[in-house]
């Protein structure tokens, strides 16, 4: 019989805590700590699934967290993953519908006027059931215009480090060959070691998509193309879902980060923990610090507003 060393155990233990999903709700590091001090590089805020609309006072409240989490924790840019409006795609939503909600959400927006916001299109946001396809408002291209982003995917680079915008709005939730093959060519160019953070609107990987769907059918196929280039990919942002999660997996860290509307800005499930809980999630936003290093924390605080 072999006698395993306690150093080999221990090793092993450390190994299998490190793919265990977390709540979401507490700070993780995509890579082990380091001894010496590391040096932030950006702080930022993601906040995804608002929803917004005229109900429920959605927009005072929206606006009370925005100036919240510039006072609380002065973030260099934000984060935007998408459902931005209530909804537009609904068989039976119509134009004045449609309109209405895009002038609340800039009105909202206006509170980030001195911050840059970089978004990514959700499964809401586009308005299917306009006139015909040839109408200015119908599909993606609408949202790429009011959401003020060059293309439905995109990228940008801030510091030392690289951004990829990604729209998963495609057949099965996924990416489209031409999107795809532009996300080969965009990691391959990057030099080595340059750290990297995608953000979706559908989680890729995590727990949240075995608990209620939405999540990418192409995972395993990115799963991949994040393992070829793991020295670039770090983090990977996400919302939809509306529930906090973060899983860590190949030194990539998955956060889902709930949803700014919670509960659709509603009082919430019967049996959620509190005001405004989807299931097990209270409404909230995820700061991000990215360190020079490459390493990242994510951590997800609830609001009340």
């Amino acid at each position: 019989m072999t006698t395993l060393k306690r150093r080999s155990l221990l090793k092993a233990a450390g190994l299998a805590v490190g793919a265990v999903a977390t709540s979401g709700l507490t700070a993780f590091a995509s890579t082990p700590e380091k001894k010496e001090k590391k040096k932030l590089a950006l702080s930022v805020a993601h906040i995804t699934d608002v929803h917004i609309g005229e109900g429920e006072n959605a927009p005072e409240r929206f606006k009370k967290c925005l100036k919240h989490i510039i006072t609380k924790h002065k973030p260099d840019f934000f984060l935007n993953g998408g459902d931005s409006i209530g909804d537009a795609s609904y068989d039976n939503v119509v134009y004045d519908q449609v309109i209405k909600q895009w002038s609340i959400w800039d009105d909202c927006l206006k509170t980030l006027d001195k911050y840059e916001v970089h978004s990514c299109i959700g499964n809401h946001d586009s308005w299917w059931k306009a006139p015909s396809k040839e109408h200015e408002m119908y599909g993606k291209n609408y949202v790429v215009k009011r959401l003020k982003i060059p293309n439905r995917y995109y990228s940008f680079s801030k510091k030392n480090w690289h951004f990829i915008v990604l729209d998963g709005n495609n057949g099965n939730i996924s990416l489209d060959p031409e999107q795809y093959s532009w996300l080969e060519k965009e990691l391959e160019q990057l030099p080595a070691s340059t750290p990297t953070l995608l953000m979706s609107h559908y989680p890729i990987l995590g727990t949240t998509q075995v608990l209620v769907g939405g999540g990418h059918s192409d995972c395993k196929k990115l799963k991949d193309l994040f393992h070829k280039h793991r020295d670039k990919v770090r983090v990977c942002l996400s919302g939809h879902n509306h529930l906090s999660d973060n899983t860590h997996y190949n030194d990539v860290l998955y956060c889902c980060n709930g949803a700014m509307s919670g509960f659709w800005w509603g009082k919430g499930d019967a049996e959620s923990a509190g005001p405004g809980y989807y299931l097990e999630t209270p409404p909230g936003y995820a700061m991000l610090s990215l360190y020079e290093d490459g390493t990242v924390e994510n951590e997800y605080y609830p609001h009340t507003f």
